[in-house]
């Protein structure tokens, strides 16, 4: 059995990540998740969270996602990020960023958008929470 799987990581603005790796946790929209070598295949939605690497070396890596999904094989997981930001790069202002733009989209949002948006305005301040930042959901 194989001790690691290919992993990459991209986003609109760049590619983040391309190594071989132990394992990866993932913010699925449906509840968190880890993939590791030999997963089940499997195609899950993200949500705003932070997507943990642990590469074959035992380093960790960690990155804010925002939207998205990860499409995990049995040899590897790809993740393919709407936002995504290394957590030793992401700034408050980034986060209050996206929160705005969350906050922008209930202008025009039907009630069960405004639903879906409500749970994204909290996982984002919950990510933030979690990298150290005081997020708030915007009113």
């Amino acid at each position: 059995m194989a001790d690691t799987m290919q992993f990459d990581l991209v986003s609109p603005e760049r590619r983040l990540a391309s190594l071989s790796v132990r394992e990866v946790q993932i913010p699925g929209a449906e509840g968190d998740l880890t993939a590791m070598p030999q997963h089940t295949p499997l195609i899950t939605t993200l949500r705003p969270g932070l997507l943990v690497v642990k590469a074959e070396d035992g380093k960790e890596s960690k990155y804010a996602v925002l939207g998205g999904f990860a499409e995990i094989n049995p040899e590897a997981t790809s993740v393919l990020a709407e936002h995504a930001v290394p957590a030793d790069e992401m700034t408050a202002e980034v986060l209050e960023q996206f929160m705005a733009d969350a906050a922008a989209m209930r202008e025009t949002a039907t009630a069960e958008q405004l639903d879906v948006l409500a749970k994204t305005a909290a996982d984002i301040a919950a990510l933030g929470a979690e990298l150290g930042f005081s997020v708030k959901p915007a009113a």
